[in-house]
């Protein structure tokens, strides 16, 4: 049952609390021992790296320019404050988040190129944490860092299916979560793990009421308070601002859908970082999923026209989705020739990696589709029969076997 939620269509921070709860069935703490949490941290937060000014000024240049793709500036000062810090984890952090920034626009098609990067430098961020514990020294810091590191390794676990390393992870990140943003209110950075387990603890048992159980051994949850503390973390965080800001996002587009507050924060991170090309994407697409057909189909046109200028960031998996969009608008003008350019490009954008796509599967779908409005019923079918040998998304295999049968376009009974 737990495998068949994990598997279904629910975000990357969805599939993290999963797991979170899963761990109570392999020996976490029951909720009364959560409720013995201090109110106030009981180490010093006197001297730690997050509240030196000069840093906190070279790393603000850094994630601009991380943000903004710019990934060769970023790395070199990246190792400027690694050097300055040779035995904080700082430097392995922030020096992941490069690994992290090539991933995610690459998660629909599993590119694994860069994970060996990253979970290498998230283990370096756990062994310097471990050292500044062991040495008695910036304990704050050690207990700041080692959470994100398990956090986000356990997001990416998660996306790659891994489930019960994914959990461990999840069960490590939680050991600090609610120390460390009770130990600093005046950091809003500290607000945005216990914002996502306090969003998606009373969330997730409400969706899918079949972990309801395994969550009476954690601490209760508020979505109203989560995103308070998200939205806090976004306006006014310095480390993880944009990933409260995407998180927000994905809320308000798939969990609690509502498209002026998806999109005022889409807006906010495209006014921050412009040349990010997934808020690009993402633009396009809460446009698309609430009907704005034209300002979407311009802003993919851009998404399009910024791969052919080589602008660093818009990768092929970024453009096939725009390619993807593109040609659902032409089918709805009509313009099938151009439907299925857009079709073709996703499927030659996509060639390069193994896994099927939802937009390589929905685009092979689509091109049949076209083919058969076009009268082409042989291209068709085999359109729709390579749709039965690749990866099932929600009605797609459904859908080939039906046109497969009545071309599309003649649908009667």
């Amino acid at each position: 049952m737990i495998r068949s939620i994990l598997n279904s269509n629910v975000g990357d921070s969805g599939k993290a609390l999963i797991l979170v709860a899963i761990v109570s069935t392999i020996g976490a703490a029951p909720l009364d021992a959560y409720a013995q949490t201090p109110t106030a941290w009981s180490r010093p937060i006197e001297g730690s790296i997050l509240h030196d000014a000069s840093l906190l000024a070279l790393a603000d240049e850094a994630l601009l320019d991380l943000y903004n793709m710019r990934y060769d500036r970023a790395d070199s000062l990246f190792a400027v404050i690694e050097a300055q810090h040779p035995d904080h984890p700082i430097g392995p952090f922030l020096a992941s988040l490069t690994a992290w920034w090539k991933i995610l626009p690459t998660l629909s098609v599993h590119d694994t190129s860069q994970d060996r990067d990253f979970l290498r430098q998230m283990d370096q961020v756990i062994k310097k944490s471990k050292g500044l514990e062991r040495k008695k020294k910036n304990l704050f810091d050690a207990a700041f860092f080692k959470t994100a590191a398990h956090g986000f390794r356990g997001r990416l676990l998660s996306d790659r299916e891994e489930w019960l390393r994914a959990a461990q992870d999840g069960k490590a990140a939680m050991d600090h979560i609610f120390e460390l943003a009770e130990g600093d209110t005046s950091n809003a950075d500290l607000l945005f793990g216990v914002g996502v387990y306090d969003y998606f603890a009373e969330v997730i048992p409400e969706r899918y009421p079949v972990v309801s159980p395994l969550m009476y051994f954690f601490p209760s949850g508020n979505k109203e308070r989560g995103l308070q503390r998200l939205e806090k973390a976004a306006h006014e965080g310095r480390f993880v601002s944009a990933e409260a800001a995407y998180f927000l996002v994905q809320i308000f587009t798939s969990f609690q859908p509502d498209y002026a507050r998806s999109m005022e924060y889409i807006s906010m991170l495209r006014e921050r970082y412009p040349g990010n090309a997934l808020f690009h994407v993402m633009q396009g697409r809460i446009h698309f999923r609430w009907g704005q057909w034209v300002a979407a189909a311009a802003m993919f046109k851009e998404v399009v026209d910024q791969y052919d200028a080589n602008a660093p960031g818009y990768v092929p998996p970024l453009v096939s989705q725009a390619h993807y969009y593109l040609g659902r608008r032409s089918m709805q003008q009509n313009k099938l020739t151009d439907a299925q350019r857009h079709f073709s490009a996703v499927l030659r954008l996509e060639a390069q990696y193994d896994y099927d796509s939802f937009f390589r599967v929905f685009a092979t779908l689509r091109s049949g589709m076209v083919h058969d409005l076009q009268g082409e019923r042989e291209e068709a079918k085999r359109a729709y029969r390579r749709v039965l040998d690749q990866r099932r998304y929600s009605s797609s295999g459904d859908r080939a076997k039906r046109y497969l049968k009545k071309p599309y376009g003649d649908q009667s009974p």
